[in-house]
C-alpha cells in the first residue's frame, strides 16, 4: 500500500548518545559525547536534514539522560531543523513535567519542538526513578491518557490509579502554536499500533530487524484505524538504525565492529547469540540496517517509502562506538547527497 507523501518526504537523523571512542581507540567521557552529540545536530541542520531525535537512557553505554536539555543546546544554534526525541519513556517520567520540557524548548527553538513518546525497551529508568517493571503497561497507558489531555494546552482535570487526580490544572509555558507535536513510538504490536490511533497521534514505527516490508500490515492497520475511529488521515514514520560513508565497503567495514560491540552487550543483557559477520551483511542486504555509499542508502529508503507509504524516515545514524569524526562524516552525507536523491529517486 503506498499512500504517503512521498515526493514531500521528511528526512531525519537520530542518536542515542551512544558513548563513543576516539580515532586512537580510547574511549570518551560522558561529558565529550554529549558536546559531540550537540555538533552533530548543529551540522544534521548545516546540511539541510529534516529533523534530528535524540533518544533517552540511564546506563553508562549512553551518555544522554536528558534529551530536552542537549536538544536546547542545538537549537540555540540551529535555525530550521525540527528537534525531537527517540524516544522519551513517558512510562517512568511524568506527563505535566514532559509537557512543560518540551513547550520550553519549543520556545527556544521557535517552534521546532516534538516528542516521541514510549514505553521504552530498555527498563533501567524504572528502578532508578521508583517504578515497578509489574505496573509496565499500566504506567504508560494512563500516562499517555493524561498527556494527550494536555496537548490542548487549556485546564486539565485527571484521575488514575499512577498519580495523584488533577483538577483544572494547566501547563506552562503554552507554545505559540497551541499544542506540542507528538508521536507514539511502536516496535511492531498490534495493540500499541491501534493505540495510537485511537488518540490521533502520528505513528513512528521501530524498525530494528528483518525486511521493511513485513512491517506493511501495521501501516495499514494503523491507517484503517484511524479511518474507523473517524480521525483525522496522521503521518507514519520509521526509525532504522545505518551508516552512510563514501562507499559500500568502507561503510560496512568501519561500522561492524562497533555494532557488533552494540549489540553484544545487549545480548548479554537479554540472552541474544553474538552478532555474525554473516548476519549483519544479511542485515544490511535486505534488512533493515541502512549501511553504504549515498546511492545505496538512498536506494534502500526509497525501496522502504515506497512499500510503506510512509511520510518521514529517520536514520539512526549512532550505533555503539562508532567515533564521532566518523559519525560527521556520515551526517554531512546524509544531508548534502543521500537526502536530495532520495527524493529524485520518489519524483521519478
Amino acid at each position: 500500500m503506498t499512500t504517503g507523501n512521498q515526493p514531500g518526504i521528511l528526512l531525519g537523523l537520530d542518536t542515542f548518545g551512544d558513548v563513543t571512542v576516539g580515532l586512537d581507540g580510547a574511549p570518551l567521557s560522558h561529558a565529550e559525547v554529549v558536546r559531540n552529540t550537540v555538533e552533530q545536530g548543529v551540522l544534521a541542520d548545516q546540511v539541510g536534514v529534516d529533523a534530528f531525535g535524540v533518544g533517552e537512557h540511564h546506563r553508562d553505554d549512553y551518555a544522554v539522560s536528558a534529551p530536552d536539555v542537549v536538544l536546547a543546546a542545538i537549537a540555540a544554534r540551529t535555525e530550521r531543523i525540527v528537534l525531537g526525541t527517540a524516544v522519551t519513556v513517558l512510562s517512568s517520567d511524568d506527563p505535566v513535567r514532559v509537557y512543560e520540557r518540551f513547550a520550553t524548548l519549543d520556545a527556544i527553538s521557535h517552534g521546532r519542538a516534538e516528542v516521541t513518546l514510549g514505553r521504552g525497551s530498555f527498563t533501567e529508568s524504572f528502578p532508578l526513578f521508583g517504578f515497578d517493571l509489574a505496573d509496565y503497561e499500566r504506567l504508560f497507558t494512563e500516562k499517555l491518557d493524561l498527556f494527550a489531555a494536555l496537548r490542548a494546552e487549556g485546564p486539565v482535570s485527571w484521575e488514575g490509579s499512577v498519580r495523584r487526580p488533577l483538577v483544572d490544572a494547566e501547563v506552562f509555558p503554552k507554545t505559540e502554536r497551541g499544542t506540542l507535536p507528538a508521536w507514539i513510538g511502536v516496535g511492531g504490536s498490534p495493540e500499541s499500533v491501534v493505540r495510537a490511533a485511537r488518540y490521533g497521534f502520528p505513528l513512528a514505527l521501530a524498525i530494528i530487524g528483518g525486511e521493511p516490508a513485513r512491517f506493511a500490515p501495521y501501516a495499514d492497520l494503523y491507517r484503517r484505524a484511524l479511518d474507523e475511529l473517524g480521525q483525522e488521515t496522521q503521518p507514519i514514520l520509521v526509525h532504522s538504525p545505518g551508516f552512510v560513508f563514501d562507499t559500500d565497503e568502507e561503510a560496512r567495514e568501519l561500522l561492524f565492529p562497533h555494532f557488533k560491540a552494540n549489540r553484544d552487550r545487549i545480548g548479554r543483557e537479554r540472552g541474544w547469540p553474538p552478532a555474525s559477520r554473516l548476519d549483519f551483511d544479511r542485515e544490511v542486504a535486505g534488512g533493515s540496517l541502512y549501511v553504504g555509499s549515498p546511492e545505496t542508502v538512498a536506494q534502500k529508503i526509497a525501496a522502504t517509502v515506497q512499500v510503506l507509504g510512509i511520510d518521514r524516515f529517520d536514520l539512526k545514524y549512532s550505533n555503539g562506538p562508532m567515533p564521532h569524526e566518523h559519525l560527521m562524516r556520515s551526517v554531512e552525507l546524509y544531508g548534502t547527497q543521500v537526502a536530495p536523491r532520495v527524493r529524485e529517486l520518489l519524483a521519478g
